[in-house]
């Protein structure tokens, strides 16, 4: 039960940080990572930093898209860098977001390390996800 609260609060927090995000247009992108880089998600969202927004644009048929989510920090996600096709759900708000995740056919999950897209992975398939990728680090993102 502690655990879950953890969680709870977790997820609460990255959905406040993704809000305030919304506003933000500061973006790099970094193809230097490793070579094991993942080409995922249309370009037609590979300048979105919300889910909300690549839902507009990738239309109702969510089923065959792959989308992205970098669970890192609002903080980390500006001022570290980040690929310009994920978006940015904490993963101290990835509960009270998840359902901006509905409907995605792949859910591909990174963060620095890979360690907080681990715990994100479980927090998803947990609550009824499935085909979700931990993919490590952002930097292992290639976007198309």
């Amino acid at each position: 039960m502690k655990k879950l609260n953890k969680i709870l609060f977790a997820a609460v927090f990255l959905l406040a940080n993704m809000i305030s995000l919304q506003g933000c247009s500061s973006s790099q992108t970094s193809s230097e990572g490793s070579s094991n880089n993942v080409a995922a998600v249309s370009a037609e969202a590979s300048s979105e930093n919300t889910a909300d927004t690549s839902k507009q644009k990738l239309g109702a048929d969510k089923s065959k898209q792959t989308i992205i989510v970098d669970v890192r920090t609002v903080d980390e996600w500006n001022e570290d860098g980040h690929a310009n096709c994920s978006v940015n759900i904490p993963i101290q708000d990835l509960e009270s977001r998840m359902g901006e995740l509905k409907g995605y056919g792949k859910i591909v999950l990174v963060c620095r390390s890979g360690n907080r897209a681990g715990k994100a992975k479980v927090m998803l398939e947990s609550s009824g996800y499935s085909n979700i990728e931990n993919l490590g680090p952002w930097q292992n993102i290639q976007c198309k």
